[in-house]
């Protein structure tokens, strides 16, 4: 009898300040137990830009770079499938179509070109962002690490 046996599950949570100074922290940890699945460079490189974006975000565009506002970090990682949430309680976004736009920012003055999710769902083979004005924004991320450990995991 052939029995198939349940994919690895594993997770982690990470809470921070709203600080710019921690979006390299949060790329380097979610990095670090991304790393468990043995990824290609590629891949974590893909990974890393993806919590960058996302973080940065949060702390820029939710909390107006305010340190008091929480970002939270959910990674789970199921046989070879990594997901990712970057959570905060900030502004929310009015118009999540404009929000996608490759250009659009909410601060302009900033010098910046984007929110970045185009990037995101270039980099993840699943994307979704969900928001609500004056409570705050969720983007969940998915994506298959191709690895041979992760295949015999």
């Amino acid at each position: 009898m052939n029995e198939e046996k349940a994919p690895q599950r594993n997770f982690m949570t990470l809470q921070f300040s709203s600080k710019s100074e921690n979006e390299s922290f949060a790329r380097v940890t979610v990095a670090a137990f991304i790393s468990q699945l043995d990824p290609t460079m590629d891949e974590l490189s893909d990974l890393k830009t993806v919590i960058s974006e996302a973080v940065t975000n949060s702390v820029i565009h939710g909390y107006d770079s305010n340190p008091e506002g929480k970002v939270t970090i959910t990674a789970e990682i199921i046989g070879d499938t990594v997901t990712i949430t970057v959570e905060d309680k900030g502004a929310g976004i009015e118009d999540l179509d404009l929000a996608r736009q490759p250009l659009y920012t909410s601060k302009p003055e900033l010098e910046r070109s984007g929110m970045g999710f185009t990037i995101m769902e270039n980099f993840m083979d699943e994307f979704e962002v969900s928001s609500e004005p004056g409570s705050g924004t969720s983007i969940r991320m998915k994506k298959r690490i191709e690895s041979k450990k992760a295949l015999y995991n």
